[in-house]
Parts: C-alpha cells; sequence; structure tokens
C-alpha cells in the first residue's frame, strides 16, 4: 500500500514524525509532503497568486511553499509517479472536533485527499493545559494503525472522508472507540486582542474565548474525548442540507 501523509504544523512537526510512524505500521511505501511552515488555521485554502516552492529533504520527504492542500495537490498530481492508495493527515496537536473542522488545515488536505478519488483520514491528539507543549503523541500512535486498517478493509463511501480525534490520556486508558457526530460548542468564542507595537501603532490577534460549558452534548466528539474515547466522525464533501433544500425548493418553484 503507498501511503502519502501531510500536516499543517510544516515539515519539522512533531505530530508529522508521529504520523510517519503510524504510517510505517500499516506500510513501507510512505511519501511524505508537508508546508515548509505552519500552516495552522489556513483551511482549504489554495496558493493561486503565488508560486509553490519544492524543497526535497531526502527520499520521498518533500516540503512546499504553500498550504497543506497545496501540498496534497504536488503530492499526487507532480511528486508520486503512481497515485497513493491512502492520505493520512496529521497527527494535529490539538484536536479538531465540533467546529474546529471548517478552520483546520489537517481536515482540509484529507478532504482534497477525498475529492482527488484517495481513501483519506484526518488525525489530532487532544491536550490540556497541562500538557499543552508535550502532548500525548504515542495515545496516536499506538492505536491509529489498527483502526485505519480495519476502516479501510470496510471501505470508505466515495466523497467521505474519516476524522479521527484522540483523547489527552496515556495509550492504555483510552476507554474504547465512540463513532461520533461533529459537535457543536456554545461558549466558546472568536475574539479580536488588540495589542500596541514599539511605535503605539495598533495591531490585533484573532484569540479564543473559553469558558462555561463546552457543548459537549451526547454523542459527539466533544463528549467522547471527554470521556477519554476516541471519537471517530465520517465527514462528506457534500455540504448540500437536504432538508432546507426541499423547503426553499417548494417555497421558490
Amino acid at each position: 500500500m503507498r501511503i502519502l501523509i501531510t500536516h499543517d504544523d510544516g515539515i519539522h512537526a512533531p505530530g508529522l514524525e508521529a504520523c510517519e510512524q503510524i504510517a510505517r505500521a500499516i506500510s513501507d511505501d510512505v511519501w511524505i509532503v508537508a508546508p515548509e511552515t505552519d500552516q495552522s488555521g489556513v483551511s482549504h485554502s489554495l496558493s493561486l497568486n503565488d508560486p509553490l516552492r519544492l524543497r526535497e529533504i531526502s527520499e520521498r520527504r518533500f516540503a512546499v511553499k504553500g498550504t497543506p492542500t497545496d501540498c496534497v495537490i504536488m503530492g499526487i498530481r507532480h511528486i508520486m509517479k503512481e497515485p497513493p492508495d491512502l492520505l493520512i493527515s496529521g497527527v494535529n496537536r490539538g484536536r479538531n472536533a465540533a467546529e474546529d473542522v471548517i478552520y483546520s488545515g489537517t481536515v482540509a488536505a484529507a478532504m482534497e485527499g477525498t475529492i482527488l478519488s484517495v481513501p483519506s483520514f484526518a488525525l489530532s491528539q487532544a491536550y490540556t493545559f497541562t500538557t499543552k507543549h508535550a502532548p500525548r503523541w504515542e495515545t496516536a500512535i499506538e492505536h491509529a494503525p489498527a483502526l485505519i486498517k480495519k476502516i479501510i478493509k470496510e471501505g470508505l463511501p466515495r466523497d467521505v472522508l474519516v476524522n479521527i480525534n484522540f483523547p489527552d490520556c496515556d495509550p492504555a486508558d483510552v476507554q474504547g472507540i465512540a463513532v461520533a457526530v461533529q459537535g457543536k460548542r456554545d461558549q466558546e468564542l472568536l475574539r479580536i486582542e488588540a495589542r500596541m507595537d514599539g511605535r503605539s501603532n495598533p495591531y490585533y490577534w484573532i484569540a479564543f474565548s473559553r469558558g462555561g460549558n463546552m457543548g459537549a452534548g451526547p454523542g459527539s466528539d466533544l463528549a467522547a474525548l471527554n470521556d477519554h474515547k476516541i471519537s471517530v466522525t465520517p465527514l462528506r464533501l457534500d455540504l448540500t442540507d437536504d432538508p432546507f433544500m426541499t423547503k426553499l425548493a417548494a417555497l421558490l418553484q
């Protein structure tokens, strides 16, 4: 099996090393194409107005000056002579659950693989305040290979990717697997943090305001992670809302 891996945190990210260990537990034919620099939060963006710079680091390992989506396209359409049988994006530092999937470069890379007809997985390792600087990569490394193999054996539907989040606990403390819906937070909002530079000119950071109930509804990916379970969520490329489409058709036609 030929596997392509990527990571939105860049070619030197520790999570990419974890992903490589996972991929090599599945196959010896592993290709790595990742951004030169951290591309967290770029979602499914493409570099349409800037050239892509490609750097070969070693055999089957490449860095691209571009987004995670750029990397997947470069890997499949240019670098690899034969298309991969599997794409793994991650392991992201921090969970990609609930609304995170909209912003995530990790999930977007798996989406691009799916668009290009490659079975694709997005992997993320949750952390808390105490493990922020040392996520438990070993949890994803230990549990991901068997999980991916099992899903691949069953087969993925067309235009569907699998988003997997590993809980912030040791591998032995994982409380099982939860096939979960995408959650929705109710009190975690983006905010603007204003600061002043050395010349008294204002500049701004996008930041998160956290507090209150995190909206981990029953059966959601957030609830699974809170319960120290691995959350597995299939995501569709088709974003059409069928029930409202039916109502609109009745209203407008």
